[in-house]
């Protein structure tokens, strides 16, 4: 089984139809994936009513649940569009992350881990030991990805939670068909990072299921 829990639609830039998306994950072995697209304050509401429709995909071999990507975002703007998107359906809040591939704001990541409302930090690029403390004090997981350029700092995000104890998941931050991980790639992702066995098997197998086994 393989639970991916950060993946983007054509409602925000990825290329796929939520359908073809999870049937695509579907075949590759995937038990439950999240559909995450991209929100600020001014689709909010248009993302998350899709993507709760989105949620009738899910069949005896799937379950689709509807998410959202909070993404460059201002940090003191984030705990808002966290609660609203959860009041109009989101079941799954990611929040972009200070990723180096992109100019996101400093204290995104600070803002974000010390918010228990919301589920994972993806992306975190080179996260300081204060942010991934407070991931561990309000149980916000830590990604460690798949999307290329992102994945650079996979290795630092690693250490740094290992170094404090917080969680970590592996998610393909899919946009396009090819970027869907089958749960080797998602352990080789893993590996990659410098995760022990015993560490990529928790970050692929046990930990994104504990994380919504109340949805």
């Amino acid at each position: 089984m393989r639970a991916d829990l950060h993946t983007h639609t054509i409602f925000s830039d990825g290329e796929l139809v939520p359908a073809e998306l999870v049937r695509r994950a579907t075949i590759l072995g995937h038990s439950v994936i999240a559909i995450t697209d991209h929100v600020d304050n001014t689709n909010l509401e248009f993302v998350v009513s899709n993507l709760v429709k989105a949620a009738d995909l899910s069949n005896d071999d799937i379950k689709v649940i509807p998410g959202v990507e909070i993404t460059h975002v201002a940090p003191l703007k984030i705990a808002d569009i966290a609660k609203r998107a959860r009041k109009l359906g989101a079941q799954w809040i990611v929040v972009h992350g200070e990723t180096i591939a992109e100019p996101v704001a400093e204290g995104t990541n600070l803002m974000t881990t010390q918010n228990p409302d919301i589920d994972v930090l993806a992306h975190p690029g080179f996260i300081t030991e204060e942010a991934a403390q407070a991931a561990v004090d309000n149980d916000v997981i830590l990604e460690i990805t798949g999307r290329m350029y992102h994945n650079v700092t996979n290795g630092y995000v690693a250490c740094m939670a290992r170094k404090v104890g917080a969680k970590m998941v592996i998610n393909s931050d899919t946009h396009s068909p090819n970027n869907l991980l089958t749960e080797e790639q998602a352990m080789n992702v893993a590996l990659g990072a410098g995760l022990t066995l015993e560490e990529s098997k928790k970050a692929v197998c046990v930990t994104p299921f504990n994380a919504i086994k109340h949805l």
